[in-house]
Order: structure tokens, then C-alpha cells, then sequence
């Protein structure tokens, strides 16, 4: 006979089991908060590439006081050790520290594979995979150069340096291309960071010039990165402001007339700066000489004017300084302003590795330096020092330049700490951009991508989550493409090897000119091995019916996926230039807009 239970067993075994769900649930809700979150990982990755970027940072530094020492014999600012120099060692060391620095590349980037090293351009036309050798040989040169008096700055290669190999980070584990170049983004940010001790001014150049994305997804990790990479320079180096100058306050509006003059001024200067940047360029290239020799020529040029006003060595950073605190007169700033000028458009001009921040800083403060001393020698804005329209001059033709305006106040406060100076400042930083930008559309860092046809769209961003739909999100490594001088017997042995039913065929400089269909070589297959060796990619390739580009929505992409029989599409960096880059999955592409449009639909039924 069965035993029944008693109501208070069945109490007992009913409160058990109600204690056993919610321990369940408990559990599963623990478990949920622990679920793998991507932002959170996102901020981890940040924080590391925060201390490469500060470690970046301190090893360029020392390296390139152990240049300085190792040629000159001498530490400290580079205008300073120029003017105890004899006018012929001021000649002699930038042109042979030319030649150097040439050889470097000329040398390196014949041994290592070429690649994509501009971090600008594998954001806004590839797949955010930024070459270490190539990276490494250019970061080397430029170490030469500045350390043998070249007109540059050494934050443009700590940047790239930086992101470079933020970017290796993510090519180490086979990362998909949008968090490649968000870690691009943060290796910028970091770079320039620890490069000014400005974790804001890092973050800001991170997401509104390289990634073109303030989206708190992509903003956060850059500001992780921007703060980890200044905390680890400022365990090196300290805290102090890179320039410092009496704080002036600003009171009534009519101290701000001059201001909106000069903002103006700095407009019209930045927008000159960049054309005689392009024409100086232009100029170089079309010399029929290695680029060893241009870059001495370049350095010659500077050691040329050098002899006569030392400060134009290096990036400008102490002749800024005694430009700030009024040590030199009006006559030999002038002077100064045009020579520094000159000598910063002959290094870029040439070819020389290294970055135009810090000169165009000791540009804007000469100018507005200029400016002051000519009023007041007229009587005009008595009330106003010389050194509010220097600090001005500075955010003003940075603003032009890089036609950013808040990253020019930022990086203003930021490297002076002096706040008091931000009414005309962002006046000026405003109107030098707005007219910088209609006498010369493209800033700095776009003007290069435009000449080859991948200038960035200003609308839209260039990094997004996978759901943003974009070519680049999706675009895996290319299919292994086939020379146009390849022998059909090769092609062939190359179809066997892979499943692929079209191999794309390239020039020696990787532009995509046509596909081989595995169909097209039945009628070729058959005859004499010799003869089919003198038949060749070029013969047999057929023209290449669609080409994606990474900045291309899916959106516009569909019917181009849709009319097309590859099952691998090619990717190039732009339909002008055509270097393959990529490729993109025909099946994931429009599974993946599949995918968006059900949940488009899903959220419009809500």
C-alpha cells in the first residue's frame, strides 16, 4: 500500500523547490551580468593601447636624444644647440641628416612588403590593417631627420607609430575590420596624448579627424586610451604645460574686435600654408632624382636658412617660447615668421617623415606676435599684451589647418592651462576655419586622400558597430590575386589548390584589372605545355563587373551584390585608384542586410 504525505511534507517539498527556482534565477541573472559585453572589451583594448602609446611616446624621446647627441654632440632644443653651431655645421648637418634619413627609406622600404602605413586612409578606404615594417622604417627616418635639425615634428610619427601598432594588436587575433580600426582610432588618440600631455585634445583629433565618429561607442574607448597614454607620460615627464604665459582676462566686448580680425587673418594664413604645402609637393615629386636626394635637398634648404636664423631647426617648440614671453624684436620675427615658413614647406615638400603640429603652432604665435607689435607701434590695442594675440595666432592657424576648431581650443587650454584666454580664442578658431575652408576645401590630413581620390565623406561616418552595414565592417582579406604576367599553367594549379570560381589579376603596383573565370580556361586546357605557357593572365581576364569600396554602405552596395555571380566580390581602396584591399563574402553581405531589414521590421511593428 502506497504512503501518502502529510500536508506538511508537501509544504516542505513545495518551499524547496520554490527556494531551488530562485536560486536558479538568481544564477541565471549572475550569469547574464558576466555575458561577454563588446564595449567593456572595447575599453580594455583602449586601456592597452593607452600604454603603447605612452610607451611610444617615451622611446621616440629618448631615441631622438640619442640622435641629437650622436650627430651634434649636444642635448636640448635643437634652436638652441643651432645657434652655438658654426654657420657651416648649421648647412652641412640638416642636409646630410637629409640624406640619412632618404637612404632609410629608400633602403627599408625595398626590403619590407609594401603596405598601407597612412592611418587615415585604412579608415576611410581599407580594412584598418596598418603595416608594421613599412610603419617602422618610416618611424626610423623620421627619427633622423628630427634629430639632425629636419622642420618637422616629431608627434606626427608617434601618432602613426602608435596606431600602427594598435592596429598589429588586432591583426594578431584576426579582429574584424571595424574594431581594427577603432583600434586605429585609439592609437591615434593615444599618440597624440602623451606626444602634448592632452588627453582631451587626443581623444577629440581620434574621433572627429581620424574615425569621423563621435558616438559614445567609439568615444569612450578613445578617451580610455587618450587618459591611460597621458598618465603613462606624465609618469616620465611630469605634468608642466608645454607653454606658459601670463593669464589676461577678458572683460568687455570691445576686447574682442581685434580678435575677429585676426581670426580672419589666421583663416587666410592656414589656407596659404596648405596650398604652398600641396604646391611644394607637387614641385618635388616632379624631380627625376631618388628620394634620397630630394630629402637632402630638403635639408639643405633648411640648413640654408639656418645660417642665418637657427630657430627654423627642429619642430619650434623653444623659439615658440621665446616668442610667448616677448624675447625678440619685431624686425627679426618677421624675418623669422617667413623663414620658418619656408623651411617647413621644403621638409614636407621633399618627403621628410615627421608631423606639421608643433610647427604650425610656432607659425600661428609668430603671426599673431607679428600682428600685436605692428598695432602697437601704431597705437592700436595698447591695452591688449602681445602675448594673448601670440596664444590666439596659435589655436587660430591650427584651426585652419586642421579645420577643427574645437580640437584647436582644446589643444590650446590643454598645452598652456591658461583658460582665461577662451573668449577670443574660440572666436578666432571659428572664423579662421570658416574662411580656411573656403579658400582651400581640404585641411591637412584630407588634402593627400583627395589627390588619390579617397576623400572621406563628411557626412558619414567611418567607423560603426557591424550593424552599421558598411562594405568595410564585412570585407575580409582579399582573394590571393594572380600577377597579369602569370602563365596560364600556374593559374590553372592555382584554381586547385582553392574552390574559388574567379582568382582577380593585379599589376605590379596591386591594381585590380580584371578577373579569371575558372570557365574561361576549358578551351585553353588540353594543348602543349609550351604553348600554354605563352598564354597569360592579361590574355585570358575578363573586365571586373562589380567593385565594392570599404566606405560604401551596404545599402548602395545590394544591387551590385545582387547582379553579381562571384561568390568572393573585390574590395579596392577607390574606384579611381583600384588597390585591391578586400573582399567581401556575396552570401554574409546579403545575409547580413537580410538580417537588418527583419529587424528594421520587427522594431516598426513595436
Amino acid at each position: 500500500m502506497q504512503k501518502r504525505s502529510t500536508p506538511t511534507v508537501e509544504r516542505a517539498l513545495a518551499a524547496a523547490r520554490n527556494l531551488g527556482v530562485r536560486h536558479w534565477r538568481r544564477a541565471l541573472r549572475v550569469r547574464a551580468g558576466l555575458r561577454w559585453n563588446e564595449e567593456v572589451f572595447h575599453l580594455l583594448l583602449a586601456a592597452a593601447v593607452g600604454v603603447l602609446g605612452g610607451t611610444v611616446n617615451l622611446i621616440f624621446y629618448h631615441a631622438i636624444e640619442w640622435v641629437k647627441y650622436f650627430t651634434l654632440h649636444r642635448p636640448g632644443d635643437l634652436a638652441s644647440v643651432a645657434e652655438l653651431l658654426e654657420w657651416w655645421q648649421r648647412l652641412l648637418i640638416p642636409a646630410l641628416g637629409g640624406l640619412a634619413a632618404g637612404l632609410v627609406l629608400h633602403w627599408g622600404l625595398q626590403l619590407v612588403q609594401a603596405g598601407a602605413t597612412n592611418m587615415l586612409e585604412v579608415v576611410v578606404a581599407g580594412d584598418g590593417r596598418l603595416k608594421f615594417r613599412p610603419g617602422l622604417v618610416r618611424a626610423l627616418s623620421s627619427l633622423v631627420s628630427i634629430g639632425t635639425g629636419a622642420s618637422i615634428g616629431r608627434e606626427g610619427s608617434i601618432t602613426q607609430m602608435a596606431a600602427t601598432l594598435a592596429s598589429k594588436l588586432g591583426q594578431w587575433f584576426d579582429w574584424q575590420p571595424y574594431r581594427l580600426r577603432l583600434l586605429v582610432g585609439c592609437g591615434a588618440a593615444a599618440g597624440l596624448a602623451a606626444a602634448y600631455n592632452a588627453p582631451l585634445a587626443g581623444a577629440v583629433f581620434a574621433a572627429q579627424i581620424v574615425l569621423g565618429n563621435f558616438s559614445m561607442s567609439c568615444f569612450a574607448p578613445l578617451v580610455v586610451a587618450s587618459v591611460v597614454a597621458t598618465l603613462v607620460s606624465r609618469t616620465f615627464f611630469g605634468i608642466a604645460p608645454w607653454y606658459s604665459v601670463p593669464a589676461f582676462e577678458f572683460t568687455s566686448l570691445g576686447q574682442l574686435g581685434w580678435f575677429l580680425l585676426f581670426g580672419v587673418l589666421c583663416g587666410a594664413f592656414g589656407a596659404g600654408f596648405l596650398r604652398m604645402l600641396a604646391a611644394s609637393e607637387g614641385m618635388f615629386g616632379r624631380l627625376r632624382a631618388p628620394l634620397y636626394l630630394r630629402l637632402a635637398l630638403g635639408g639643405a634648404i633648411v640648413g640654408a636658412i639656418a645660417v642665418g636664423y637657427p630657430e627654423v631647426w627642429g619642430n619650434g617648440y623653444g623659439a615658440t617660447n621665446k616668442i610667448l614671453h616677448g624675447q625678440l624684436a619685431w624686425e627679426f620675427l618677421a624675418g623669422l615668421l617667413l623663414a620658418k615658413l619656408i623651411a617647413t614647406v621644403a621638409a614636407v615638400g621633399t618627403g621628410t617623415v615627421g608631423g606639421v603640429f608643433t610647427p604650425t603652432l610656432f607659425l600661428g604665435a609668430g603671426l599673431g606676435t607679428v600682428l600685436a607689435m605692428g598695432l602697437h607701434s601704431g597705437g592700436f590695442a595698447t591695452e591688449l599684451p602681445t602675448h594673448t594675440f601670440a596664444l590666439v595666432g596659435m589655436g587660430g592657424v591650427l584651426a585652419a589647418t586642421t579645420h577643427s576648431p574645437l580640437l584647436a581650443m582644446i589643444m590650446m587650454f590643454e598645452i598652456s592651462l591658461n583658460y582665461s584666454m577662451m573668449p577670443p580664442l574660440m572666436l578666432a578658431c571659428a572664423l579662421a576655419t570658416l574662411v580656411a575652408r573656403q579658400l582651400h576645401p581640404d585641411s591637412v590630413y584630407t588634402a593627400p586622400l583627395k589627390a588619390r581620390g579617397l576623400e572621406p565623406s563628411a557626412d558619414t561616418p567611418r567607423i560603426g558597430a557591424a550593424h552599421q552595414q558598411r562594405i568595410g565592417d564585412l570585407m575580409r582579406e582579399p582573394v590571393s590575386p594572380v600577377r597579369d604576367t602569370m602563365p596560364l599553367p600556374e593559374i590553372a594549379a592555382r584554381f586547385l589548390e582553392h574552390t574559388f570560381n574567379f582568382l582577380p589579376v593585379v599589376d605590379a603596383q596591386n591594381r585590380l584589372l580584371g578577373l579569371v573565370a575558372l570557365h574561361d580556361l576549358k578551351e585553353h586546357l588540353g594543348g602543349d605545355n609550351d604553348a600554354l605557357r605563352s598564354v597569360i593572365a592579361s590574355d585570358v581576364m575578363r573586365p571586373v563587373p562589380v567593385m565594392l569600396t570599404p566606405a560604401q554602405s551596404l545599402t548602395d552596395a545590394l544591387p551590385a551584390l545582387l547582379a553579381s555571380e562571384q561568390r568572393n566580390v573585390p574590395v579596392v581602396n577607390s574606384l579611381e585608384e583600384r588597390r585591391l584591399v578586400g573582399s567581401v563574402l556575396r552570401a554574409e553581405a546579403l545575409g547580413s542586410m537580410a538580417e537588418a531589414i527583419a529587424i528594421g521590421s520587427t522594431w516598426k511593428l513595436r
